[in-house]
């Protein structure tokens, strides 16, 4: 029976977890770096201060979140920079796409592959900003088929997996 023993089950539960806290870590230490740009005291940036209470609910580190802070004044750390792609999917649904990356154009192609190989057509920047008010929200909520649903959700799930894409908004009731 090798390869059975419970270690080897807990250090491999134990290792996919961690990649996943990782995953969730690195996103929001971008976010706050990005937002920490424009002012790094939370004080008076409540952007910021949001950010980070979200990072402490994740159960961050202080230290990351100082890491974090500290990155957005330096100079030498690499440039990072908001991506918001819009597309159009099955059935007339909207999709806001928002990343934070330090490599704009490798961050477009491989969310443009993403929506691509999934029948999900890229629309040009900003005609989709109608049909969201300034939160996000949708205007006019659109009523979703459980297939389109299902579809939807396989792309959510790639999108998700990729480390630059921060959120992902739609316009399904």
């Amino acid at each position: 029976m090798s390869g059975h023993s419970k270690w080897s089950q807990i250090k491999h539960k134990k290792g996919v977890s961690d990649q996943k806290k990782g995953q969730v870590f690195s996103k929001l230490a971008k976010k706050i770096s990005v937002i920490a740009k424009k002012n790094s005291d939370p004080t008076s940036n409540f952007q910021l201060q949001s950010a980070i209470n979200e990072a402490r609910a994740a159960n961050m580190p202080k230290e990351n979140i100082e890491r974090a802070i500290k990155s957005a004044g330096d100079k030498d750390a690499a440039a990072l920079n908001e991506v918001v792609i819009q597309a159009m999917g099955p059935g007339g649904i909207a999709i806001v796409v928002e990343a934070i990356t330090d490599n704009s154009n490798r961050t477009v192609s491989e969310v443009r592959n993403i929506l691509n190989k999934n029948d999900v057509k890229v629309v040009p920047e900003n005609s989709l900003n109608w049909m969201f008010d300034a939160e996000k929200n949708p205007v006019a909520p659109v009523e979703a088929s459980p297939e389109t649903i299902s579809k939807l959700d396989k792309v959510f799930d790639e999108l998700d997996s990729n480390d630059d894409v921060e959120n992902v908004y739609t316009n399904i009731k």
